[in-house]
């Protein structure tokens, strides 16, 4: 059975979910992305129901509570993301970016071998799943500029400074 909970932050309420195979979806909840949307796409990610689960849900909001109050906090959680080969050696590319360093979406199209595949990688940073966790915060524009970001743009600088990053436009 997949599980889900949410927890509040500085930066508003978080939507974590998973299974036994570890954590799907670390997102903010807003008003397009709300806790029904959230729920259903944990359960197209698990190909089964979802329930509220405050047991099987404590480690990674254990976790994520400390970092969000310590960004030096340990998070690392069993992580089983869902999406094609491509998405998951990008996601696996922004899990190598050190808290309070930045690259761009060209830099990780070299960094995997795809160089060329700036847009493409985009896409993937994109349809992240696991926010935070896999700190598509990090990636910024090849101008240095902050580009964009799913959650906003207010949560990429609080994240991005939170960690100590130096960044034009924080």
């Amino acid at each position: 059975m997949a599980w889900y909970d949410t927890f509040d932050t500085q930066l508003g309420t978080v939507f974590v979910g998973g299974s036994e195979a570890g954590v799907h979806r670390i997102d903010f909840l807003t008003p397009e992305h709300d806790l029904d949307v959230e729920v259903g796409r944990l359960e197209a990610d698990c190909d089964e129901p979802a329930q509220h689960d405050e047991d099987a849900a404590r480690p990674a909001v254990e976790a994520l509570t400390a970092w969000f109050a310590d960004a030096d906090a340990d998070l690392d959680l069993p992580l089983a993301p869902r999406g094609t080969a491509f998405q998951q050696r990008v996601w696996e590319r922004l899990r190598a970016i050190p808290p309070g360093a930045t690259t761009s979406y060209g830099e990780i199209a070299s960094d995997i071998g795809q160089p060329g595949a700036a847009r493409a990688v985009g896409g993937a940073v994109g349809r992240n799943p696991i926010s935070v966790v896999v700190p598509c915060h990090r990636v910024i524009a090849a101008d240095g500029s902050l580009g964009g970001f799913a959650s906003g743009l207010d949560r990429k600088r609080w994240l991005l400074r939170h960690e100590g990053a130096s960044v034009r436009g924080l």
